[in-house]
């Protein structure tokens, strides 16, 4: 009965369109009153979910994004992007694919990365003649990337929530091949597209001018290189990488690029103060809800229940898939990684995924709500900067969908696009 309650509850309250962090935290306490447990309890567990240092991660991470979205770093990438790639068929849209993959690895949000590459490619293409429908599916789709990129906090988020089974640096390491492979599986669908629309080519500005570009781009990209070195030698870790991404992001924005203002500086340390307001209130109601979701044994009885559909690990990997989509379409990601992991990576595990691999998995499935509606924050994000509907985009996003789609699938049946790097370069034996 405590668990109808739990689960009617907080589906109840997201139907009445309850914000997910209090949807989570109010059907906890209902619960919680129901049992008759002591009230103490709701505080307990929302202050030992939060008071944990590796989260201190997360508003380092967050603040670095904001750094570089509001620094000027886009326009050095996007440049770079379009010298690269913007002389073949439809290479605006292909520019964007790049531009949004560099920009991702520099930021590690989504939301960031569509808004940053959002404002100058959408109506850079549009102005092109490319059309808005598809200057915005390109866009938000492969800002995806930047979930699954080194300075992502939802990786912190996911290690976490893991309860120890996996190490933050090889979450890290492994999530570059499967970023170059979502970034692959794009560049195919906006040139498929491209070519089935009729989209122009542009012209190539010669090699000097790219080499040009990438000095340009080369200081904001090697914030990626700085923490990867950084973890990997044991110069620092994880948690303390997040401070020397901000602490070079300040150095870069300010005295080698020179285009910070203290306006922009103030903007963006507000946003990443709202920002790890709600990450962290979302952590300790989540707590609060894993509490009880181990209190009444909810992954094993999810397993019991999937081993009734099948014992094969092929179809359970694809039910897990479904479900986390499902989930993650009207769940903030950060919502769903620290409900749905614990319930669903012992199953994984005993069906034989490493929980490195699993992490990869949730990222790109959380990542595919956040452009899926009725929450879909990247494709709100991006329609509201083309000025177009959610309908009208919703109505050609199929191939862009196919190319996540076809990247996850990639990083659920072949381990190797997940474990090689962390096996190579940290001796990781999973």
């Amino acid at each position: 009965m405590e668990l109808i309650i739990l689960g009617a509850t907080f589906f109840g309250f997201l139907v009445l369109g309850v914000p997910v962090a209090f949807a989570i935290g109010l059907s906890a306490i209902c619960t919680i009153l129901y049992e008759g447990l002591p009230v103490a309890v709701i505080f307990q567990q929302m202050m030992s979910g939060m008071n944990i240092f590796s989260f201190l991660a997360i508003p380092f991470f967050v603040f670095s994004g904001e750094l570089m979205l509001h620094g000027g770093v886009a326009d050095k990438i996007v440049q770079l992007a379009k010298n690269l790639v913007g002389h073949i068929r439809g290479g605006l849209g292909m520019s964007n694919v790049v531009a949004c993959t560099l920009f991702g690895g520099v930021s590690g949000s989504p939301v960031a990365d569509v808004s940053a590459m959002g404002a100058v490619m959408i109506p850079m293409m549009k102005k092109e003649g490319f059309d808005t429908d598809y200057a915005v599916n390109v866009t938000t789709h492969a800002s995806l990337v930047g979930a699954l990129m080194p300075t992502s906090h939802n990786m912190i988020i996911y290690a976490l929530a893991a309860g120890g089974k996996v190490s933050i640096g090889a979450l890290i390491a492994a999530g570059l091949l499967p970023a170059l492979v979502l970034m692959v599986c794009m560049l195919v669908a906006a040139y498929a597209v491209a070519v089935k629309r009729g989209y122009p080519a542009g012209k190539f500005p010669g090699w000097a001018e790219v080499f040009r570009s990438f000095a340009a781009a080369l200081p904001g990209l090697l914030i990626v290189g700085i923490i990867l070195a950084g973890i990997l030698s044991g110069v620092f870790t994880a948690t303390e990488s997040a401070a020397v991404a901000v602490t070079y992001t300040i150095l870069l924005t300010f005295f080698i690029y020179r285009t910070m203002t203290l306006q922009n500086f103030l903007r963006a340390a507000a946003k990443a103060v709202k920002t790890t307001g709600v990450v962290l209130l979302l952590i300790g109601v989540s707590t609060m809800f894993q509490y009880l979701m181990g209190l009444y044994e909810v992954a094993d009885f999810a397993g019991d229940l999937m081993s009734k559909v099948s014992t094969q690990p092929w179809i359970i990997f694809l039910l897990i898939n479904v479900i986390l989509f499902l989930l993650g379409t009207f769940m903030d990601m950060a919502a769903t990684i620290l409900i749905c992991t614990p319930i669903f990576l012992p199953i994984a595990m005993k069906a034989g995924m490493d929980p490195v691999q699993f992490g990869m998995l949730m990222l790109i499935n959380c990542a595919l709500g956040l452009n899926t509606p009725p929450v879909g924050t990247t494709q709100f994000v991006g329609c509201a900067i083309g000025g177009i509907s959610v309908g009208a985009v919703m109505r050609t996003i199929l191939p862009f969908y196919a190319a996540l789609i076809a990247a996850l699938m990639f990083v659920t049946y072949v381990p190797a696009f997940s474990l090689w790097l962390p096996r190579l370069l940290m001796g990781y034996k999973g």
